[in-house]
């Protein structure tokens, strides 16, 4: 099947063809015609199937007999509510590129930088806006932001909206948009509270699944360490050295160790960047456009920060921190191995991280490849050490008095 099949119009197609699509994926060849008949729709697939894409063609096809208006007489008519301000901006990059032979302006908000230049573009009028749902209810209650003639409201990552604790945000902005409009839920996976909303504020969805929700790439081989936790760094940097090549993403689990990891790398020459959140927007970004331009080939993050992200030429994935997830192992290997290349998948797991590795296993059905030749091995006989409180509790004896009270106290006998 192309993208000719799929009733999208010549100024889509030729912008889609210039950004080197010619075919549609699965999920797109599923999801688009029924966009375009304006059914709801719930989609679960991986991220790197092309789900941006399988919404936003049909969306700009559906605005396009609209699209003349003055700037100023532009309306919101569709909204895309996204949980992280990469993935937006990433969305809102997408639109663009389809919308290069039409008139049809988009625009992207996030928190965490500077309000009033967005302001000043909703002003001028846009008819498909990208947000976050803190911004957007920002912009909503100062009155910037109309959502009165939304006629197509898309939730993608849904899972991970719900993960990050938007739920009550994202049932406000749907009761803020008119109630005959389309609704699209995309998330990787469907746990039951995605269901539940999708329930509550969805018409008779269609439901498009590709994939199953935890299967990992067929390209991507996953190779598993286990290393005692002090010498995660030294395995690490032997693997930088003798195994590890082209571009790689290294998952941590903490603001502060992905800082401690940048740390210790650019001691020993390597050229990396870090993203987590408490960088600045600007930041984040920065560091995502050095990594793209081949600037510095390794960068290091924690979920929240990568979820989504699009970086086309991925070789390898560490996981230096195993996640106590399991679909987040999922979504970390994802990130290579994208549009049928082939990539690796590193796993350094120490002792009271093997629950870890045993649901992950269940979840993606497959035993994970296991290195047992490398300089740090770990005793198979060491337990996790549980770190108890040395406190016994109080040393005075419930219900007695200590000897200073005693003291203290004048008797009347």
């Amino acid at each position: 099947m192309s993208f000719k099949d799929l009733q999208l119009n010549k100024p889509i197609l030729r912008a889609a063809a210039e950004a080197g699509y010619d075919n549609p994926t699965l999920v797109q060849e599923k999801t688009i015609p029924l966009i375009l008949e304006k059914k709801d729709v719930v989609v679960s697939a991986q991220t790197g199937t092309g789900k941006t894409a399988a919404f936003a063609l049909p969306i700009l096809q559906l605005l396009f007999d609209r699209q003349d208006a003055s700037k100023k007489g532009k309306k919101i008519r569709a909204l895309i509510v996204s949980p992280t301000r990469e993935l937006a901006v990433q969305i809102q990059e997408n639109f663009n590129t389809y919308s290069t032979y039409t008139n049809l302006r988009s625009t992207v908000v996030y928190g965490g930088t500077s309000i009033e230049p967005q302001k000043d573009i909703l002003k001028k009028g846009v008819d498909i806006l990208v947000a976050t749902p803190g911004r957007l209810l920002d912009l909503h209650k100062q009155d910037v932001i109309n959502l009165d003639y939304i006629e197509t409201l898309v939730l993608d990552e849904a899972d991970l909206m719900l993960d990050m604790g938007f739920i009550d945000d994202v049932n406000k902005i749907e009761r803020l948009c008119p109630k005959e409009k389309q609704t699209l839920l995309f998330s990787a996976t469907i746990p039951h509270k995605v269901e539940h909303l999708a329930k509550t504020i969805l018409k008779q969805p269609e439901r498009i699944e590709v994939a199953q929700n935890a299967s990992t790439s067929k390209n991507v081989s996953q190779l598993l360490y286990y290393v005692p936790k002090r010498n995660k760094i030294e395995l690490c940097l032997h693997l930088l050295r003798n195994t590890i090549k082209g571009n790689i993403i290294i998952f941590r689990r903490t603001k502060f160790g992905v800082d401690k990891l940048e740390k210790t790398l650019f001691k020993n020459g390597y050229k990396a960047d870090s993203i987590h959140g408490d960088k600045s927007q600007t930041a984040r970004q920065e560091a995502l456009n050095r990594f793209k331009k081949g600037e510095v080939n390794i960068l290091i993050a924690t979920d929240v920060a990568a979820r989504g992200i699009d970086i086309s030429d991925l070789d390898a994935v560490v996981n230096f921190d195993l996640p106590n997830i399991p679909e987040t192992y999922v979504h970390r290997i994802g990130r290579t191995a994208r549009a049928g290349k082939i990539g690796k998948a590193y796993s350094l797991c120490s002792a009271d991280e093997k629950n870890y590795i045993k649901t992950i296993q269940q979840l993606i059905q497959l035993q994970l490849d296991i290195v047992e030749d490398h300089p740090y091995p770990l005793d198979p006989k060491v337990k996790p050490i549980i770190h108890k409180s040395k406190k016994t509790g109080s040393k005075h004896k419930k219900g007695r008095k200590s000897v200073a009270s005693k003291k203290k106290k004048k008797r009347w006998y």
